[in-house]
């Protein structure tokens, strides 16, 4: 069975998006849309160092551009505060309030749902093959982004007319 990659790549995309839409759902009630919980789970859980933007960006690939508005509007709610980095005057790193600890209960209500659904849903063996083939296509993916273009062109090129010389 052959396989288009862009099939694939349309079905991951709206597995996305409907995830997005489920948590923005379950959080409508505490004003908060699912990627706003996700950055601000992740800046609680570096509650000791601090969160920098560029760990977040490295962490689930949104632009600095796009992460630097939603911490903004993460802010302006009362979740997160900044503070200056002690070893760098340059970077800034982020912290939750009170206010945004009070979410937790909340949000992991909202992780438990969802933990529900999938088990309803998969079977414990399915669970673990889908997550193994996601990360499997993840790293691949990540490899395939991260390797120099040119280098990688030139070498299809040469075998490429080596073939044709045969």
């Amino acid at each position: 069975m052959a396989m288009e990659i862009g099939v694939l790549a349309r079905q991951n995309h709206q597995i996305g998006v409907q995830l997005e839409l489920w948590a923005n759902r379950a959080l409508a009630g505490e004003r908060l849309t699912g990627c706003q919980a996700q950055v601000l789970l992740y800046i609680l859980r570096h509650e000791d160092s601090g969160a920098s933007l560029t760990a977040i960006h490295h962490a689930y690939g949104y632009s600095k551009a796009s992460l630097s508005g939603l911490i903004k509007q993460l802010r302006e709610k009362g979740y997160v505060r900044v503070e200056p980095c002690r070893e760098d005057d340059r970077r800034k790193l982020l912290y939750g309030t009170e206010k945004g600890r009070q979410l937790l209960e909340a949000m992991h209500a909202a992780d438990l749902k969802a933990q529900d659904w999938l088990q309803q849903t998969f079977t414990p063996a399915e669970l673990t093959a889908l997550e193994h083939l996601q990360g499997k296509l993840l790293r691949s993916l990540i490899q395939l982004n991260t390797s120099n273009p040119k280098k990688e062109a030139s070498a299809y090129a040469k075998s490429d007319a080596s073939t044709q010389a045969v």
